[in-house]
């Protein structure tokens, strides 16, 4: 076993098969559906908020998970006293790393790290199973966060919103907008850059045709990528829509691993269905 213990939360969006395989351990957002709060991935799925949101023309709230509960999932590899680096959703959209700061500075232990990945989704999850390998190979804590300190800022995540009615019900854009957008069936590209989300280029046109050349204009970039691997990440699109996209990136002849996850509720309960991105490091 390495004494290097690696963690991330829900918002990596890896699936539970990876979390195995790589020996992960995730610590889940929290999300609250008016008064009732529940565990991301653990204790409610995509496809129930996007009910709740559609019943009550509201979005879930999502925060950070509690210290108590993520002090709870820490604490048998402290006992081990391994070393920790645990992974978080970029500083700028939650509070999620300075939650494990805290436990860091509350319980006194010294090899608890926390990498802010400045990322969501699997570009959390790129440098969360690149950390992972490395840890399964005999890598330091201390090797491990030089690497991420040279691939963090090289992690290219991007995706296309189907609808904007669930980013405009979580207040993050304007009803206008959100109506503009639907009744021209414009579908924007949100981009992860510094940390943050930026709108990128807008396509127009039904989902799945929006889809394909989201995935082509990314293919001079694809062909540039590091090839270890490539993540496919949607919340719920269609599987013949997916499995095409899936099959134009084997085209390319680049990757050797092409990683099709489903995004957990946090990522879901913000962007809504239909939403998928290409995620991979650049070289």
């Amino acid at each position: 076993m390495s004494n290097v213990k690696i963690v991330a939360d829900s918002t990596c969006d890896l699936s539970q098969d990876l979390l195995n395989e790589y020996d992960i351990t995730m610590i889940p957002l929290m999300i609250s559906m008016g008064e009732i709060t529940k565990k991301d991935i653990v204790e409610v799925t995509p496809d129930e908020l996007y009910k709740w949101s559609d019943e009550t023309g509201q979005t879930p709230k999502t925060a950070a998970p509690t210290i108590g509960d993520a002090l709870a999932i820490l604490e048998p590899f402290m006992k081990e006293d391994r070393d920790i680096i645990f992974f978080g959703i970029s500083e700028a959209m939650s509070a999620t790393c300075n939650v494990i700061r805290l436990i860091a500075q509350n319980t006194g232990y010294k090899r608890l790290f926390v990498v802010d990945s400045k990322n969501l989704s699997t570009g959390i999850g790129l440098q969360v199973l690149r950390a992972a390998a490395m840890a399964k190979n005999g890598a330091s804590a201390e090797d491990i966060i030089k690497d991420n300190n040279d691939i963090n800022s090289k992690v290219r995540a991007s995706f296309v919103v189907d609808t904007l009615t669930y980013l405009h019900r979580g207040g993050r854009c304007s009803g206008v907008a959100a109506l503009l957008a639907n009744t021209l069936k414009l579908k924007p590209e949100i981009i992860v850059k510094d940390g943050k989300m930026d709108v990128g280029k807008k396509y127009r046109g039904n989902i799945k045709s929006v889809l394909g050349k989201y995935v082509q204009d990314r293919r001079e970039q694809l062909l540039n990528a590091d090839p270890e691997r490539v993540f496919i990440t949607h919340s719920g699109c269609d599987s013949d829509t997916v499995e095409e996209i899936k099959n134009y990136i084997e085209s390319l002849n680049v990757f050797k691993e092409i990683l099709v996850t489903r995004a957990g509720g946090v990522i879901s309960s913000h962007c809504g269905p239909n939403t998928l991105g290409i995620l991979y490091i650049s070289k």
